[in-house]
């Protein structure tokens, strides 16, 4: 590289260096920079599966919503899929699943997407901002953001990701998100997927000790399902505490590759 082309490249780095730096004062600074009047929900928070329903959350869910008892390390067995209403195709397809295909190299680390992601048994860590609003998840290091300063959702060619696009307005002291752009992922953890058409409507907040964070989850996708899916998920606030890199290892799938049952042709041998 020579030496004028690598000038121009320091003075690039040099900005983004500073960009980030901003960003990062921003977001530690969060919470004094919090708008008077809303609630702050920067910190950490620990999946808790013992906080009791908020009612009142649960009964401002839209009609044909059904609510899945699987939150946390709840999984619904093969062909239960907790009311939801799926359609012909998505539920052959979920017929099909085999869950010792997930044990592979390949698919061992493959992240869920926020409809499952969100409900998982790991804590969260949150940075609150007046223009966006930052969810650390532990769970497959997955990082949100929410949008708060009123843009709009992006067309049709924005990526989709696992953690979609989301943007939020406060209603009162509930922060409400809306996300699309989310690549097709699980929703149950026994064959159920969700397409890229799925859009998610989060509500969150305080108890009213301010000890928990309560959410309900709302999904809904008119190419998988004829009604609507929800959760209620609550954490617990812990203060000092941070999420720790998950660091999945694909090779832990090697373990159980030995323990697939033989062919018959084999086993008759």
């Amino acid at each position: 590289m020579s030496r004028v082309p690598r000038l121009i490249f320091r003075l690039i780095l040099g900005l983004m260096l500073a960009c980030v730096g901003s960003f990062a004062v921003m977001v530690s600074g969060a919470s004094a920079a919090a708008p008077a009047g809303h609630p702050d929900f920067s910190g950490f928070w620990d999946l808790a599966m013992k906080v009791p329903r908020d009612q009142g959350m649960i009964d401002k869910l839209p009609a044909n919503t059904v609510v899945l008892e699987d939150t946390g390390p709840v999984e619904f067995p093969i062909g239960v899929y907790g009311g939801l209403k799926v359609k012909p195709k998505s539920l052959e397809a979920a017929k099909k699943w085999n869950p010792r295909d997930d044990l592979s190299i390949a698919n061992a680390c493959r992240a869920p997407s926020i409809i499952y992601a969100m409900q998982g048994p790991f804590p969260i860590e949150i940075y609150q901002g007046t223009e966006f609003i930052i969810i650390k998840l532990e769970y497959f290091d997955m990082m949100r953001i929410v949008f708060m300063d009123g843009r709009p959702q992006p067309g049709s060619d924005y990526p989709h990701t696992k953690t979609g696009f989301s943007t939020g307005h406060w209603e009162g002291d509930t922060l409400v998100v809306e996300t699309t752009h989310l690549e097709a992922a699980t929703i149950t953890n026994n064959g159920l997927t969700h397409s890229e058409n799925a859009r998610v409507i989060e509500h969150f907040k305080l108890s009213a000790d301010g000890s928990a964070l309560l959410s309900t989850q709302e999904f809904e996708d008119p190419e998988v399902l004829d009604n609507r899916g929800a959760r209620f998920i609550a954490w617990k606030r812990k203060a000092g505490d941070h999420v720790y890199p998950y660091d999945c290892d694909p090779s832990y799938a090697l373990q159980y590759q030995d323990q697939k049952p033989k062919p018959k042709s084999e086993a008759t041998k």
